[in-house]
């Protein structure tokens, strides 16, 4: 157990002091991170056959320390980018400088940055060169052309006017955020696991998308250094786990692999892709806490995952 994050979360109970202290996620504070982790959600979704071009309105949860994930949809050819996250990291000076790096990864066609530059960017990909059948030169170069990243500036510089490209919510608490039906695809990389709500979240990202609309998220479901082991998370009790959450706005979830594929089912999702990450497990079945007794033999070694679905019409 990690004592510090204990007594950090105990603390957060006691009166006068701050509930939550935002220091940044982390990640998308980097312009090659941002285009390392778009490109693979846009390589595997269409290489799993669910947008054979680039979608043209892109939802994303947690975008974090900037909407550099939203940048990179938009100078791929998408034309409104949503971003919702629980806390509001993201400052209108990052956005711009990581939106000028981006569009020079993009001018230059860099290849995507591999797991030896990014060691925890999942997932592995094939191939790392830039995608060029999805972004072909007749589509690139108008989505990278002068009066499109000015209308991209424009959009960072004036958020969430009618005229923007960029709708930016933090915290958001309502669905009507996003008009039903309206979205072609929504993603994510290591925030679901932190998501209270998994039940309605999915539920309400069925509501959003188009039929047909796709999700594409990669799921970390490790400790995240809360435990001596990567796994250890799941022998905390519930009274324990309170104390380590405290009133902070957010943990983690400590669903595991299976719930979430449950849900997304119920939601109203077809899976048609799974990659599962799998650990030796550091607990024994007999170590896990009371309301995880009856975890599965495989979800106690399955450490993350990179899921994508459609939503069924």
């Amino acid at each position: 157990m990690n004592i510090k994050q204990l007594l950090y979360g105990i603390s957060t109970y006691l009166p006068g002091l701050s509930r939550f202290h935002s220091k940044g996620t982390g990640g998308t504070n980097s312009a090659r991170y941002c285009y390392a982790v778009w490109l693979r959600h846009l390589v595997m979704a269409n290489q799993n056959g669910l947008l054979l071009t680039p979608p043209k309105v892109v939802g994303e949860l947690g975008p974090g320390d900037s909407v550099g994930i939203g940048l990179a949809a938009l100078l791929s050819g998408a034309k409104m980018y949503y971003g919702i996250d629980a806390v509001k990291h993201a400052s209108s000076r990052q956005n711009i400088r990581i939106l000028d790096e981006l569009v020079d990864l993009f001018r230059r066609k860099e290849n995507i940055p591999d797991e030896q530059e990014f060691i925890n960017i999942k997932p592995h990909l094939d191939s790392y060169e830039f995608p060029s059948h999805i972004l072909t030169d007749e589509r690139l170069v108008p989505y990278i052309s002068q009066d499109r990243i000015k209308q991209i500036r424009n959009s960072l510089e004036n958020c969430n006017t009618k005229e923007s490209m960029i709708r930016y919510a933090a915290p958001w608490y309502s669905a009507n955020l996003i008009e039903k039906e309206s979205v072609d695809m929504i993603c994510s990389q290591a925030v679901l696991e932190h998501v209270d709500d998994l039940r309605g979240i999915y539920q309400t990202m069925c509501l959003w998308l188009k039929p047909k609309g796709c999700i594409s998220h990669q799921i970390d479901f490790k400790c995240h250094g809360l435990a001596d082991s990567w796994n250890g998370h799941w022998a905390f009790s519930d009274f324990t786990w309170k104390l380590m959450r405290g009133r902070r706005a957010y943990l983690l979830n400590r669903e595991p692999h299976s719930t979430h594929i449950r849900l997304l089912e119920e939601a109203g999702f077809e899976i048609v892709c799974d990659k599962k990450i799998e650990m030796p497990s550091k607990i024994r079945p007999e170590q896990l806490a009371a309301r995880f007794k009856n975890m599965s033999a495989e979800d106690i070694v399955i450490s993350g995952t990179f899921v994508q679905a459609v939503k069924k019409p």
